[in-house]
Order: structure tokens, then C-alpha cells, then sequence
């Protein structure tokens, strides 16, 4: 076991000194300078506003290596839509989303009056991303995160949502031994750390955002959709105005596609 105490304080007590970005530790695709490259990432998030909390998450935080796996192995984007929606079980997502929208119709329309966004598609990124809150993921959300900021291939991508989940960590939100997606997304709808942390909502008025809360994450995700350019009314398939945001959730062509066909089922 790691000295945890230890290692903590040497990345607190490095926060106040400035490094020159070219004194910064290098990205790694091995576990080799992981204990190295986040005592330098402390300073970073320090300065960005992370506090005690959220370094003390950092400072346990554990190379992911099975995270690094599922980065280096995402084979079902390469299918075809059919046999995407297939494996992603797609008539199972419709069958229970519109039982779903049966029994919950009133908190949905409350959600399209405030957002915009209808049923269908919240439902379906519900299924699709964690089969309706029933796996919502078996790794640590601080671990992942960070493990891909410092992993060479997306590190620029990454940090904005490792500095998030550290954040989170000092709001309470999460802890460090949080779980989700491999790749560090949280919740009912896996959210990407930083993502969550800019456009949660508290749609219960329990005082605080909780993404494995049903009704906190469905509104989250329907602020976050309405955010970047959903338009009220407009349709959501290929072609129409909001297909496009679609993409905004889930960079993957077939995805975004099952997404629309699914929701106007659930919808219809």
C-alpha cells in the first residue's frame, strides 16, 4: 500500500511553488512517471481552484491501467448501425422507454417545458448509457480521469474533466472512491466530470447536485443538451436542426444516430 498521508502533502505543499511550463512532467503511456507527472499536475490544479479535497483525491489517485485498456480498444463505433443497435440492445431501450414515459409523464414534460428537449432522446441517452441506471460503472471516477489526462493520447481533452472531478470532490459531490464509466463518466447518464461540474442541476432542491439521483441527472443532461444548441421544437433525426447537438453528447456518428431513432420511437 502507497504512503497516502505522505504523498498527499507533497502535493499540497507543491502547490504553491510555479513551475515554467517547461519544467512540466511529461505525459507517460505507462505507469512509469504517473506518481511524478501528478505531483506537477497539483500545481496546475491548484492554481485552477482545486482545494484541499480535491488534492487529497489526486494524491490517492492510482494509475488506471484498465481504464488505458478500454481507451486503446473501443471496436463497437466501427460497427454498423444495425448491428450497433443491435449490441446496444435498442428494442429492449424502446420497449422499457416508453413505459418509462407512461409512468413518468409528468416529470418529462416538465423537463421539455423547462429545457426543451423532449422525452425520447433523455430516455434513450438513459438506456444507452447505463441501461436505465442499472450499471452505472465499476471504476474509480478520480483514478480514470486523471489517468487519461496524464495518457498522451488525449491529454489536452482530458484535463478540463480531471480538474472538474476534482472540483466535485471539494464540493462533496463525489469522492475518490466514486465509481463510473472507465472512462471516468459519472451517474444515471455518465457524465464527463467537467461536464457535470458547469451544467448540473439540482432538479430535487435537496440542496446539492447528485448525478446518481434519477431526476438530478435527467435534468442535468437536458440543461447540458439545451446548453450547446438544442432548439425548442425542432426535430432531432438526420437532416433536422438538432441532430447536430447530438453530437455534442457522443462524438460517434452511429451513436448519435441510434440516439434519434430510438428517441423518436420512445417519443411516437
Amino acid at each position: 500500500m502507497r504512503l497516502i498521508a505522505s504523498a498527499a502533502l507533497a502535493l499540497t505543499l507543491c502547490v504553491s511553488s510555479f513551475a515554467s511550463p517547461a519544467m512540466a512532467a511529461p505525459c507517460g503511456n505507462s505507469s512509469a512517471g504517473f506518481d511524478t507527472w501528478k505531483a506537477d499536475f497539483a500545481k496546475r490544479a491548484g492554481r485552477a481552484g482545486v482545494k484541499s479535497a480535491g488534492l487529497q483525491a489526486l494524491a490517492q489517485a492510482q494509475y488506471a491501467r484498465r481504464t488505458i485498456a478500454a481507451d486503446r480498444n473501443q471496436k463497437s463505433f466501427r460497427y454498423s448501425l444495425e448491428k450497433f443497435m443491435q449490441i446496444r440492445g435498442s428494442a429492449t431501450i424502446v420497449a422499457q422507454g416508453r413505459k418509462r414515459l407512461a409512468r413518468h409523464a409528468d416529470f418529462y414534460a416538465a423537463l421539455e417545458r423547462k429545457y426543451g428537449v423532449p422525452a425520447g432522446v433523455l430516455i434513450a441517452i438513459h438506456g444507452m448509457e447505463t441501461a436505465f441506471g442499472n450499471y452505472m460503472g465499476d471504476s474509480q471516477i478520480v483514478s480514470a480521469i486523471v489517468t487519461l489526462t496524464y495518457d498522451c493520447r488525449r491529454s489536452e481533452f482530458f484535463e478540463p474533466h480531471a480538474l472538474g472531478a476534482l472540483k466535485l470532490v471539494d464540493q462533496g459531490a463525489i469522492t475518490s472512491a466514486t465509481l463510473g464509466a472507465k472512462h471516468g463518466e459519472l451517474g444515471h447518464t455518465q457524465f464527463l466530470p467537467g461536464n457535470a461540474l458547469k451544467y448540473g442541476v439540482d432538479w430535487d432542491r435537496d440542496g446539492r447536485v447528485n448525478f446518481y439521483d434519477l431526476e438530478d441527472a435527467l435534468a442535468s443532461t437536458a440543461r447540458y443538451l439545451q446548453k450547446r444548441g438544442w432548439k425548442r421544437g425542432k426535430g432531432y433525426q438526420q437532416g433536422q436542426p438538432n441532430f447536430r447537438v447530438l453530437k455534442e453528447w457522443n462524438a460517434a456518428t452511429v451513436y448519435q444516430q441510434s440516439l434519434a431513432i430510438m428517441g423518436r420511437q420512445i417519443d411516437n
